[in-house]
């Protein structure tokens, strides 16, 4: 437990927050009259930030640094952008991206972490539980769940799969990942870079590619599947008996 404070220190610190909230809203305020909309008072903007006309700050946005937003881009809600160019036209939902440039038309959301040095090229959808760094993406390229990629120059209108990771760290060095235009790279997909995948190249499912792949191949790193009949049989008796129990109890 805290221990309490003098009143004379509780007044010098609320008059501190209401100086603060005070300024915030004065930029609030600002950025309205200059046509950006804002309809909560939970938006934090830095004094630097440009926003241009026509942008929608949604609840819950902080925007910091030397940030820039375009026109009709939707920013929000729950959503902090630091030092980042946001292009015209571009959706951020509950993200974060940090020192980088989102290209026009762009989908980033929710949950997307956008590291430093990512840049992208127009409509590219970086989605759920997507991470990048220091990697550039061409126009159109779909990124939707469930994958990190970095240190990557990623060609045009490239599909990617969930779960795919670019491996680019071997404790010691960071490498690049390689890839074409209009490839498609399957889930569950680990590049070990360095890498290259060539012009509308796939990967399988479930691959580690630690090879190049030529231009219009299908890259396959997995093993050949082999079914062991009646493994499964002991394990399941005792694992159905134990669920088994459970649901009667429960239904008492």
């Amino acid at each position: 437990m805290q221990n309490p404070i003098s009143e004379q220190a509780r007044a010098a610190a609320l008059a501190q927050l209401d100086a603060a909230e005070a300024a915030r809203e004065d930029i609030l305020v600002q950025h309205i009259a200059n046509g950006v909309c804002i309809n909560s008072r939970t938006v934090q903007i830095d004094p630097e930030v440009v926003i241009a006309p026509g942008a929608v700050i949604l609840a819950g946005t902080i925007l910091r640094g030397k940030t820039v937003i375009g026109a009709g881009c939707v920013i929000g809600p729950n959503t902090l952008i630091e030092d980042s160019t946001v292009d015209e036209g571009t959706t951020v939902n509950a993200s974060q991206i940090y020192g980088s440039h989102i290209g026009p038309h762009n989908n980033i959301g929710p949950f997307t972490h956008v590291r430093v040095n990512t840049v992208t090229d127009y409509g590219v959808h970086l989605g759920a539980y997507v991470e990048t760094k220091n990697s550039n993406f061409a126009r159109g390229n779909t990124v939707s769940h469930l994958t990190y990629i970095g240190d990557s120059d990623v060609g045009k209108y490239c599909n990617f799969g969930c779960g795919t990771v670019t491996c680019n760290y071997d404790g010691k060095d960071k490498f690049r990942t390689q890839i074409g235009d209009y490839c498609f790279i399957g889930c569950n997909t680990n590049l070990v870079a360095p890498v290259k995948v060539g012009d509308g190249a796939y990967t399988a499912a479930g691959s580690t590619i630690t090879k190049d792949v030529p231009a219009q191949a299908l890259g396959i790193a997995r093993e050949r599947q082999t079914n062991l009949d009646g493994w499964a049989e002991p394990k399941m008796e005792a694992y159905i008996a134990k669920k088994q129990k459970l649901e009667n109890e429960q239904s008492k």
